[in-house]
């Protein structure tokens, strides 16, 4: 096994991991866990020190997604008892946004179901956008699907400042997962929006039958993306969803492959993002020695913990959340 702190100064000083030393990562013995975790503490203080960014969601538009994915109690294959709605208006965007400037929630990410938005939800996500840029500052990511070039262009001048559209898991395991797009439609969404000088926003999902070298490949091709900002996610198999009873993750591993991406995706905010208590369970708190930024409250079709919880972990670990002083007085 790898001198874990002298991996980590390797990788500080520009070192890119070997794919012996990625599988090394999660094959990490347990007792060597914590020297694991020091190192991604160090990669992940050099970049961003102590502070921890705050993100919360606003689930938009909820199921009447025509798309096949396993994970998603939203998707078309998904008898999961959710509850449906169209777009909602603008009016609940913005009070969404105004809980989230009380919370000092740095990012509040707007989410809709769906392949792709039509012009009249783009048009409320715009008009929502100013309104909440000029009242609360708040950094907007917004999440609707593949994008096309003059939707992107519209969500930059509106001032959406990060979009998201994970790759979810590996090229190789995609097919596995959904058919009803494909890989390469993600991938082209996230250079779209970087295109139109969006930040992107791309991550995974974790626990869904992938190989050690699936989970590998997920993190180098997000490294080759250059997405600003990476969420992991854990899957919560939800039941009435294809992948429902599938539960194959415990926290000691997740806490590997939380590592694994900070060592291979340095200087990148990573984000502990749906499934963290779940899977993590009381080692939460040690996630976040690697990762720099979680979800605050309720995701999308699953209950978080308390936001309260989430903050009194954070003062128990004596990080600071990462909240802009610049950000506007409620108006």
């Amino acid at each position: 096994m790898p001198n874990w702190l002298a991996l980590a100064d390797r990788v500080i000083a520009g070192h890119e991991l070997t794919d012996e030393e990625a599988l090394a990562v999660l094959d990490c013995p347990d007792e060597e866990l914590l020297l694991l975790m020091q190192g991604a503490y160090n990669i992940r203080r050099t970049y961003y020190g102590n502070k921890v960014k705050l993100n919360m969601i606003i689930n938009a538009k909820s199921g009447l997604c025509p798309e096949n994915c396993g994970y998603c109690a939203q998707s078309a294959v998904s008898t999961a008892p959710i509850k449906t709605y169209k777009m909602v208006d603008k009016e609940t965007l913005i009070r969404g946004a105004e809980e989230a400037y009380r919370l000092r929630i740095g990012t509040y990410c707007i989410v809709a179901s769906g392949r792709g938005p039509s012009e009249k939800e783009i048009d409320t996500v715009v008009s929502a956008v100013k309104e909440i840029k000029e009242r609360f500052g708040l950094k907007i990511c917004a999440c609707l699907g593949i994008l096309k070039p003059e939707q992107a262009a519209r969500l930059k001048e509106a001032g959406v400042d990060r979009y998201n559209h994970n790759i979810n898991t590996s090229k190789e395991h995609h097919p596995n997962i959904t058919t009803s797009h494909t890989y390469d439609d993600r991938v082209r969404t996230v250079e779209t929006v970087k295109q139109a000088g969006i930040s992107p926003c791309s991550g995974v999902i974790i626990g869904m039958k992938e190989t050690k070298q699936d989970v590998i490949n997920m993190a180098r091709s997000l490294r080759m993306l250059d997405a600003d900002s990476i969420p992991v996610n854990f899957l919560h198999a939800v039941d009435g969803t294809p992948l429902a009873g599938t539960n194959e993750l415990d926290p000691r591993y997740c806490l590997k492959v939380l590592a694994l991406f900070r060592y291979i995706n340095p200087t990148k905010e990573i984000r502990i993002a749906g499934g963290r208590e779940v899977n993590l369970r009381s080692l939460q708190p040690l996630g976040l020695y690697a990762a720099n930024s979680i979800f605050v409250g309720d995701y999308l079709t699953t209950a978080g913990q308390e936001k309260s919880e989430d903050y009194r972990m954070l003062e128990d670990l004596g990080f600071e959340i990462d909240f802009a002083e610049e950000q506007q007085t409620v108006c």
